[in-house]
């Protein structure tokens, strides 16, 4: 049996909002990610880093990094708490310098891949992170369309290098996530399915079922 990860998504441009969500997952959650978004990598803008640093945040959390220059972000992203950070590959100049200085930081990091960018694109770096963020939506917006056609790379992330953890990101919910689960990913990032619905803390338990022992 394959036991699948559930990592409730963060997103909001509001501080306030933020504070809101941040309270509910400090209940039920784990591991959450946090998405910052600074409005050039992705045409939305998200809170920022100094409106994470003033939250009371008692989860381990991962910051999603859909910036211009993840680099500029990995000591903030340490001062607020994250544990891991994850940068797209279209954004960074040199990815491996991005690596580089997030292991100097203490952080875990992870590499992400747009849904046309080919996981090619990742392959020199899967040996040196933690983990592989394939999006199943074009980042930037809340509750966009799941692209099934990601879920092809699946198989070819795991069989340039078995052991990297792999997530998907993006349109997944209770109709979907048995399906997304059986390509073999070990985590799935929902952001809507758990904050948008009545009861956040139900939806995620309910997810969490779902993808027990698949």
């Amino acid at each position: 049996m394959h036991s699948v990860k559930v990592v409730p998504a963060i997103l909001t441009d509001d501080s306030i909002e933020l504070a809101r969500l941040v309270a509910l997952a400090n209940k039920f959650a784990p591991f959450v990610q946090v998405d910052i978004m600074d409005g050039a990598f992705v045409p939305t803008r998200s809170v920022g880093m100094a409106d994470l640093c003033e939250q009371d945040i008692r989860f381990r959390w991962e910051a999603h990094l859909m910036v211009a220059d993840p680099l500029a972000y990995l000591s903030c992203c340490r001062e607020a708490g994250a544990s891991r950070v994850i940068f797209h590959i279209e954004s960074a100049e040199d990815p491996f310098a991005v690596v580089s200085q997030a292991r100097v930081l203490g952080l875990e990091v992870g590499v992400a891949v747009n849904p046309p960018t080919p996981v090619a694109d990742i392959d020199a770096l899967l040996p040196v992170v933690d983990s592989v963020l394939l999006m199943t939506v074009f980042p930037g917006y809340y509750g966009a369309p799941f692209v099934p056609e990601v879920m092809s790379k699946v198989g070819r992330v795991r069989a340039v290098c078995s052991s990297v953890e792999i997530g998907v990101d993006g349109g997944v919910k209770e109709a979907n996530l048995v399906d997304v689960a059986r390509y073999g990913v070990d985590a799935v990032c929902v952001g809507s399915a758990v904050f948008a619905s009545p009861d956040p803390e139900s939806s995620y338990l309910r997810l969490v079922s779902l993808a027990r022992n698949i």
